[in-house]
């Protein structure tokens, strides 16, 4: 066993990263019957190679050659209209080689239409001094003030500011690198995206020339932004915005960045929020610096960053505040419900099976904090006697309301019946087979469903062994699509702390999805022609997200899914083909969001839910990125 995973180790790169190499692995063990073993082995298996795929990932796919240095070239030569990049650069008491690599990273981009402008904020060795003025006399595109006092990072940052004479700016820390082909990114980004008020890149960290931690970043993400600041590095800015907002905030030093961009995109339409998928940006990590992974290096920062995040609720006049998630030092923000609580429809599509539907309903009644909701149940057809006990002493106690419906299984048409039927101003659509876990459920989903823009809620759903079943759902894993980090065990917190963040998904699953009633019926409810079965769901949502909605995760509803214990899987014979045949028809529908997932980055894996790096990356080009 030892000798086969050293080989498979060996192997890593060529046979594709972690993907290749668990299917090498699970086909070997399976066929010589050693699956215990797979199934005990995997997960060291994954963290074994994890460690290195990133350094595998980068010399396959993140380095520049000659040639693809040759490209950049002639692509920044055939810009038409090349903006002007002022990189603003905050500099005291900087250890002089990382300074030194953090300005050649400037003066050696391929993109050439680039100002540096520094401003030390009085530092005390001269060195610093000596250095600075040189590079002044060196190259006229570096601009340098000496500050008389010293004013920390934000006051230091408006002084570069003051400098500067670009279209946008750009923030550089006096210890961090950019990549050389950083700025013709963005220069192209500018070109495709003329009205573009904030660009910004995914990111990594870099200690002693090893890069390590990317952080591949979605589309843009309003409520992601609330919970850390996703933007960060590389952040790019239109200028004339910055100056007119006051550029950086004194007082909320160490979330200054975060600060800047909340307050930016508050003057901005969300399509002026450009995201490069590429790492553009390398923090480097020391002892001193918020690129380590212990937060607790600056404590003052989540003060500030809690600040930055309320007075932006303020500021949009939603109702809620920020709090601290102390074991990864992120934030959640909990949204306030109206006084007048609107009545939320639960409509359960149900055939026999009495033991799990009760469970269902008796976890909803005797687990729920929210005061204003009915249930509606649709019987698909039940014949089991005790079955039909029970939706009566249901129907007559008015516990439900029983709709009925003897025709064949139709997911689709089920749900669509009981919304019409549905009296309340939202509708929650349910399986079955659900088991509610915290009382907390419904009002945390629906204080998100009433917020300006968003369509549908969905909830993190467990399987019953305790691992993750739903956070969300992934277009294009697998081809189709599929659970974001299904597998994760409890007291994991997922990619990046993802999986424990509210956050934009582009679409969630249907066995509990929260939804105005009236926008389920202006995009027309389930397809019950095409999408009988499945697929139905991840259809409705991106009909809700093409009329501009924002469908979202609630990291803090948590439930329990017997996943498919009502009806079976479908896995052989005609419910196989009827699956692919849905499948098909979602494709041919969503050809577009499937190849590329804006709530997804496309450096990530799509054969699987567990966010690891893509081998290969899915751009095709990056010119279109």
């Amino acid at each position: 066993m030892h000798f086969f995973i050293r080989y498979l180790i060996k192997e890593y790169s060529r046979l594709g990263g972690i993907s290749g190499v668990c299917e090498r692995v699970a086909t070997s063990y399976k066929n010589y019957g050693f699956e215990g073993i797979w199934n005990s082995g995997l997960l060291l298996l994954r963290n074994t190679l994890g460690r290195r795929s990133y350094a595998a990932w980068i010399r396959k796919y993140d380095s520049l050659g000659g040639e693809e240095r040759a490209e950049y070239i002639a692509r920044a030569e055939a810009l038409s209209n090349p903006p002007l990049i002022s990189v603003l650069m905050p500099v005291y008491e900087p250890k002089m080689e990382w300074l030194r690599e953090a300005v050649e990273s400037v003066r050696g981009q391929i993109y050439q239409n680039w100002e540096l402008c520094i401003a030390d904020d009085a530092s005390l060795d001269p060195q610093v001094r000596e250095y600075l003025k040189g590079l002044v006399s060196e190259d006229p595109r570096i601009k340098v003030c000496f500050r008389s006092s010293n004013g920390h990072i934000s006051a230091a940052t408006n002084s570069a500011l003051e400098l500067a004479s670009g279209d946008f700016i750009a923030l550089l820390d006096q210890d961090d690198l950019l990549r050389e082909h950083s700025l013709i990114c963005v220069a192209e980004a500018v070109e495709r995206n003329p009205d573009a008020g904030i660009i910004y890149s995914d990111e990594d960290k870099i200690e002693d020339g090893r890069r390590s931690d990317p952080y591949f970043k979605p589309d843009w993400d309003p409520y992601l932004m609330r919970c850390h600041n996703m933007i960060c590095h590389l952040g790019v800015y239109r200028t004339a915005l910055v100056r007119e907002l006051g550029g950086l905030r004194e007082g909320f030093e160490g979330a200054q960045d975060w600060d800047l961009a909340l307050r930016c995109v508050d003057e901005l339409q969300e399509q002026q929020v450009i995201h490069i998928p590429r790492v553009l940006y390398h923090w480097r990590i020391h002892r001193q610096s918020t690129a380590m992974a212990d937060s607790g290096a600056k404590p003052y920062t989540l003060d500030a960053a809690r600040r930055a995040i309320d007075e932006h609720l303020d500021s949009r006049a939603i109702k809620g505040r920020a709090e601290l998630i102390p074991e990864f030092s992120m934030f959640r923000v909990r949204y306030e419900l109206p006084d007048s609580k609107p009545l939320v429809s639960i409509v359960i599509a149900t055939r026999d099976r009495r033991d799990l539907l009760q469970g269902c309903i008796e976890s909803i009644t005797g687990k729920i904090d929210y005061p204003n909701y009915e249930i509606v149940i649709v019987d698909n057809g039940s014949r089991e006697p005790e079955t039909l006990k029970y939706l009566e002493r249901l129907n007559e106690s008015g516990h439900a309301r029983l709709i009925r419906d003897g025709g064949e299984f139709n997911f689709s048409r089920l749900n669509n019946l009981g919304v019409r039927e549905a009296r309340g101003e939202y509708v929650l659509l349910l399986n079955n087979d659900i088991e509610v876990e915290s009382p907390h459920w419904l009002s945390e989903m629906l204080s998100l469903a009433i917020q300006s823009g968003v369509g549908c809620v969905g909830a993190r759903l467990w399987y019953p062994n305790g691992k993750l079943q739903h956070g969300g759902v992934i277009l294009g894993l697998g081809g189709i699509a599929a659970h974001s980090h299904r597998g994760m065990p409890r007291g994991h917190y997922g990619y990046l702390n993802r999986a424990s963040l509210t956050h934009t998904m582009s679409a969630v699953t249907g066995a509990c999805l929260l939804v105005r009633k009236s926008l389920y019926q202006e995009v027309g409810g389930f397809d019950e022609k095409q999408l009988s079965i499945g697929y139905n769901d991840v259809d409705f949502c991106l009909k809700v997200r093409a009329k501009g909605y924002r469908n979202l995760i609630c990291a803090e509803a948590d439930l329990i899914h017997h996943e498919s214990a009502s009806r079976g899987e479908d896995l052989a014979g005609e419910k196989l083909e009827r699956f692919q045949r849905e499948g098909a028809v979602l494709r041919e529908r969503w050809a577009d969001l499937l190849d590329r997932d804006p709530a997804y980055n496309p450096n990530l894996t799509d054969a699987d839910e567990d966010f690891a790096l893509a081998f290969p990356p899915r751009w095709r080009n990056i010119r279109d990125q």
